[in-house]
């Protein structure tokens, strides 16, 4: 039907995301440049439009576990007022650009955005990430209104997301807040975990100098349950809560033979020499780490790809991803298998280590694999791989990273009088973050194993709010811990 004359035009909206530019493959496969360059001022408004402003049902705020106030922040990007869009989104998120870069937005708020049903979704982590990256660039940060001192004191073991969090919006309400970090660094998994180019050291620093503006203190090289205890932190420094948000950064390997060969790492310790001990500036700075010509990389999660990415960047020849499932069960987000590939790395999928070995000076020189096939579904339903039998072979390598999983460090745990684990070595808390000790609270992935920043961000603010609610009663409140996670 034809438009009416004099009739207002009503111009046809796009149906797919605004594109994000990035650096071409060839040339950032040799750097660690940040790969995305991120959207101009033009590109945000255009991709801003998109979003229809839904007035009833916000599905997109409740698919964001820290229930960002999508349309409020994005109406104001539309209209120009970029400054006013941070604002919106820090009021319940103190990491936005961290999350603009590394939260799985496709999986959570994008996937149940109302265009979903017939197009692309609104990019609503490339808009966050253009809110924080514009407040940040043009010094327009402003800090939010805070209580008077309360006189309560907060103890956050863990720099990483869910405490950052914590501290971020304890702080706000008036709480004296410490944050204890093992490493040299604040950050945690953010700063030794993820690499430069997915996420430059210099945003997690801000990010996190944000929250010391706001009063949050922060004492680095402090082993909780070495140098000091939980128990130390309650009854000697007086803190009358503490949160424990030290992630899940215990290596797994696979217990295959030959795995204790020399150039065999876990992704933890070989991101971290990359991240920490800056191998990414070599040779300004000489870092321990192997540079292999052939690099195997078993696992197929975003730290796989990161640690494939890695050493293609630190000068491997050839990278291969050694995944035991099909490509449609790589657990990567689709943006990371997508770069990779676009980078040269090479997938074997179908395949699986069974041992390695090793040259005369104790150095891994191959990897023995076998093919598989996909069986029945498992416990997660997600189908079974199963071995082929006879199909074994040997695939060059000189250095191995296993990317398997992650378990709970025991460092602190073991040191802490009273604190439930469950069977695998993690904190059991209730649907508030309560542990069975008393003033204990805990959240992300050292209560429920490796998942999302977001996700561990999402624990933190229920557990805030929660030592809010308790350390704030004027009568004192029971301590229970009835649902289990």
């Amino acid at each position: 039907m034809s438009t009416p004359p004099g009739a207002p035009h009503k111009p046809l909206m796009q149906k797919t995301k605004t594109p994000m530019r990035e650096q071409d493959p060839k040339v950032r496969a040799k750097n660690f440049t940040e790969v995305p360059f991120g959207y101009s001022v033009e590109e945000a408004i255009n991709e801003a439009k998109r979003c229809l402003q839904c007035k009833k049902e916000k599905f997109c705020v409740a698919g964001c576990p820290v229930n960002v106030d999508v349309g409020g922040f994005i109406k104001f990007v539309r209209e120009g007022d970029f400054a006013a869009a941070a604002r919106k989104i820090k009021e319940t998120n103190a990491l936005p650009a961290i999350c603009g870069r590394v939260c799985p937005q496709e999986d959570q708020c994008e996937k149940v955005c109302i265009l979903a049903k017939k197009q692309e979704p609104v990019a609503i982590g490339r808009l966050e990430r253009f809110v924080a990256d514009y407040e940040r660039e043009n010094s327009c940060v402003q800090m939010p209104d805070k209580r008077p001192a309360n006189g309560k004191r907060i103890a956050i073991v863990g720099s990483g997301p869910s405490g950052l969090t914590v501290a971020g919006d304890l702080v706000l309400l008036g709480y004296d807040v410490t944050i204890f970090e093992a490493f040299h660094k604040p950050g945690g998994v953010l700063m030794y975990g993820i690499p430069e180019f997915r996420l430059p050291k210099d945003i997690v620093a801000k990010e996190v100098d944000y929250l010391r503006k706001l009063g949050a203190k922060i004492e680095c090289n402090q082993v909780i349950g070495k140098s000091v205890t939980v128990d130390e932190l309650m009854n000697g420094k007086k803190y009358d809560g503490v949160f424990i948000g030290v992630g899940a950064g215990l290596p797994v390997f696979l217990g295959v033979p030959g795995e204790d060969l020399g150039g065999i790492y876990s992704a933890n310790e070989y991101l971290t020499r990359s991240n920490l001990m800056k191998a990414y500036r070599f040779p300004e700075f000489d870092t321990p780490v192997v540079i292999g010509k052939n690099v195997t990389v078993v696992g197929g999660g975003n730290v796989a790809m990161d640690a494939a990415r890695t050493a293609l960047r630190l000068g491997s020849e050839h990278v291969n991803i050694i995944y035991r499932r099909s490509h449609n069960e790589l657990p990567a987000r689709k943006e990371e298998i997508h770069h990779a590939e676009e980078e040269g790395i090479e997938f074997k999928m179908l395949h699986n280590p069974v041992g390695f070995e090793g040259d005369a000076r104790g150095m891994v020189k191959s990897m023995k694999v076998i093919r598989m096939e996909l069986g029945a579904p498992d416990a997660s339903g997600r189908a079974r791989p199963v071995p082929i039998p006879g199909s074994e072979y040997s695939l060059d390598t000189d250095l191995c990273i296993i990317s398997t999983g992650s378990g709970a460090n025991p460092v602190l745990t073991k040191a802490t009088i009273g604190l439930e684990l469950n069977k695998r070595g993690y904190i059991v808390s209730d649907e508030k973050g309560r542990t069975s000790k008393c003033g204990v609270w805990a959240g992300g992935d050292i209560v429920t194993g490796s998942a999302t920043v977001i996700a561990a961000m999402g624990a933190g603010r229920i557990s805030a709010r929660d030592m809010h609610e308790y350390l704030s009663s004027p009568q004192p409140l029971p301590w229970r811990s009835e649902t289990k996670t």
